[in-house]
């Protein structure tokens, strides 16, 4: 059964399936949803993309969910964590896909337990057709039901966020090498700042997840093999990965937009350094006319005949020698 909706289901259904021993068995709707979870060695997998509250309270009679934990799954902006309910497990974590260059957030509800996963989208996030699809295509690993469709989840979110730091270290590394050519734009340096602002919530919403996959390693609540305690391991590396990339690149960035400072210091210093050398030299003329133009009668050489030429090379050759004096220091 694919992600596409069709018109006899509700808009926020996106696939409801029951998997037994690794193989799809039938697609029910979410009102059958409790029975079939209820025969031995089967698995229904309920995928809800921003339901209803109608369609949230079936789904909570159905599989006996908590009250609290339902009412959390209903709005967005939960914080990434691990709750226990009784014999289930409620699962939040972050979501983030890159929209017209800006990190955009969701979230991921996950409902657990013995027989079933319910899986309810909020906000922007990438579809779970190809978590579903390559769930499918591995029976011998889909036989472990609820536990290994939690870890493809996860493993599939943790995964979207590498392709978003990829991009943005791209760009990053695009902005370093315009720091070092040239001095960076206001437009960059707003970028700048609004990369690593995405970043820094990237990073909240990473950060919790790491102690949600490591409690997940140690779960009682199902049974799992040496294989899938593995599998939730690598998970918590690859989210510890994304986390020390994330740092990384914030690192990058911030070295950008502090080279980009004192770039434009430097350029200040220059362009300071060349008027008050033009001012040193332009003084010595404006000096000199100054004094002769005062209407003092005796001066001397005012009736010199050769005075003016006199007094006008002395002035070119003071301000000859003090430009090559400042060039020479690389002020000019």
């Amino acid at each position: 059964m694919a992600d596409d909706q069709s018109p006899s289901r509700p808009a926020s259904l996106i696939a409801a399936t029951v998997y037994h021993k690794g193989c799809r068995v039938a697609d029910i709707g979410i009102d059958e949803g409790g029975g079939w979870a209820a025969r031995e060695g089967h698995v229904v997998w309920i995928g809800l993309l921003e339901p209803s509250e109608a369609e949230l309270r079936t789904v909570q009679r159905q599989f006996g969910l908590n009250e609290l934990a339902i009412e959390d799954a209903g709005q967005a902006h939960q914080r990434p964590k691990l709750q226990r309910y009784g014999e289930s497990l409620f699962v939040v974590a972050r979501t983030a896909e890159l929209i017209d260059g800006r990190i955009e957030f969701g979230e991921t509800h996950l409902f657990v337990g013995c027989g079933y996963v319910v899986s309810i989208r909020h906000g922007p996030s990438a579809s779970y057709k190809k978590v579903r699809a390559h769930c499918e295509a591995s029976p011998a690993l889909l036989v472990r039901g609820e536990t290994y469709i939690l870890h493809s989840i996860l493993d599939f979110i943790v995964d979207n966020y590498q392709g978003v730091l990829e991009s943005v270290h791209e760009e990053a590394e695009g902005i370093e090498n315009d720091v070092l050519a040239e001095r960076l734009s206001a437009v960059q340096v707003q970028r700048l700042y609004i990369l690593r602002r995405d970043l820094l919530r990237l990073r909240a919403g990473v950060l919790p997840l790491v102690e949600v996959c490591r409690r997940l390693e140690h779960s009682d609540l199902f049974e799992m093999d040496a294989k899938m305690e593995l599998l939730f391991r690598d998970v918590t590396d690859h989210v510890r990965s994304v986390q020390e990339e994330i740092d990384g690149l914030r690192e990058m960035l911030a070295f950008a937009f502090e080279a980009s400072l004192l770039t434009s210091q430097s350029q200040q210093t220059m362009i300071s350094r060349r008027l008050a050398a033009w001012a040193a030299i332009l003084a010595v003329p404006t000096a000199v006319a100054g004094i002769y133009g005062m209407n003092f009668e005796n001066m001397p050489e005012l009736r010199w005949a050769n005075g003016y030429y006199f007094v006008l090379a002395l002035v070119l050759a003071t301000c000859f020698a003090l430009y090559v004096n400042f060039r020479r220091r690389d002020w000019l």
